[in-house]
């Protein structure tokens, strides 16, 4: 198996939470090998910028020739530039290397309001969009590249597609929408949405969500859905954030380590559910033994979390009769199809729950009962989470 390479252009965070820093960790955390070219060099944390260096633009296009030359690249993210010179080289450079998904970031504020791009940068931004695969402007940056924030716009101009990022609306619910040019068989425009998750913990999102579209890209999914699974990289990350500092926040990458499957395959062991005859007595046991309740409803279910990410759950022996193994898929749909194409037997088809989950059941050789589903933050932040887990 090759592992995916990811060449990183943007700069570094002194602070851990964005930039160069924040790519590292994604790449790394979705099975992927970073390869970077730093930018920039800023001294900033969770309130702010205190200090930009720019990297002159040969020391950059050296350390990007440098590593591509040796180590080969699968796909490319684009974060802070630096300066107008270095964007224009930079595009030069990708224009030699045609087919190479580019996921471009026109990063111009960061987080805590600090200006990253000055106006001979963010012009030059024309030239990366022309060579990239997808663009990814929050509003406010949307609203800087075209007159009105037309992202269609955009998209006829550079032919890019681009996912304007809908965090900075206002509402309890957060759209983020696809623009791309008309094909045969794809539409022009899709969106997400999603409950606003109610977290400081916001510092590095859009770069965690732009590289973790080229590493989705790298591994062959589509457009489409390297951006839905990139977003809830994004999500689970926000969601299990320690609270570091005083300001926006770092999220938590390093935590999402069993919640988004690899593979289009091969499923992965992730949860597991055991029958209980005194529910009571075993959440206590469970709790006794070190792990993290997030789920309760008694007098039936109870769901747990252990320190590496899997979970577990209970069920009142009326409801489960024997212990279930559940194996997470990337694409349940594709993985069911493909089972069935060797042979293998369901017990029951692929079908949303109405607990978040979409499952399908086969039974192994014994008769032990698997289930593969989908759940992405379903899994371990449900909306009836514990507040105090």
């Amino acid at each position: 198996m090759t592992v995916p390479r990811i060449l990183i252009v943007a700069g570094s965070d002194s602070g851990g939470g964005a930039g160069i820093q924040a790519d590292i960790k994604t790449a790394t955390m979705l099975g992927c090998h970073a390869i970077t070219a730093i930018t920039a060099v800023t001294a900033q944390n969770t309130q702010g910028v205190d200090a930009v260096h720019p990297i002159p633009t040969d020391m950059v296009m050296a350390q990007i020739d440098c590593v591509v030359r040796d180590i080969g690249v699968d796909a490319v993210k684009i974060g802070m530039i630096g300066s107008a010179r270095t964007a224009l080289a930079l595009a030069d450079r990708l224009a030699e290397m045609p087919g190479l998904p580019v996921v471009f970031d026109p990063v111009m504020v960061a987080t805590s309001g600090a200006t990253l791009a000055d106006d001979a940068t963010i012009a030059a931004f024309e030239r990366l969009m022309r060579v990239a695969t997808l663009a990814t402007p929050n509003l406010p940056e949307l609203a800087a590249l075209v007159a009105g924030g037309e992202a269609a716009q955009l998209v006829a101009r550079f032919g890019c597609a681009v996912l304007a990022k809908g965090g900075h609306a206002e509402g309890a619910e957060v759209t983020d929408r696809l623009y791309r040019a008309p094909r045969e068989g794809q539409a022009p425009e899709i969106a997400w949405s999603d409950p606003r998750i109610d977290t400081p913990a916001t510092h590095g999102t859009g770069c965690t969500l732009s590289t973790a579209i080229a590493c989705e890209l790298a591994k062959d999914w589509s457009l489409a859905e390297a951006i839905a699974r990139a977003r809830r990289f994004v999500r689970i990350a926000m969601q299990d954030a320690a609270g570091l500092g005083r300001g926006h926040g770092p999220m938590a990458q390093q935590a999402v380590r069993l919640d988004l499957n690899q593979s289009r395959w091969s499923p992965m062991l992730n949860h597991v559910t055991l029958p209980a005859s005194d529910l009571a007595a075993s959440e206590h046991f469970y709790r006794r033994l070190g792990l993290r309740q997030i789920v309760r409803a008694e007098p039936r279910y109870a769901r747990f979390e252990t320190e590496g990410g899997a979970t577990l759950s209970l069920e009142a022996e009326e409801a489960l009769a024997a212990p279930m193994l559940f194996l997470e898929c990337g694409d349940l749909d594709v993985t069911v199809a493909y089972l069935k194409a060797q042979g293998i037997a369901f017990t029951q088809e692929p079908r949303d729950e109405s607990w978040g989950w979409r499952e399908a059941r086969i039974a192994d050789p014994a008769g032990n009962i698997l289930c593969l589903y989908q759940a992405g933050e379903m899994r371990r932040f449900p909306p009836w989470r514990l507040a105090d887990a």
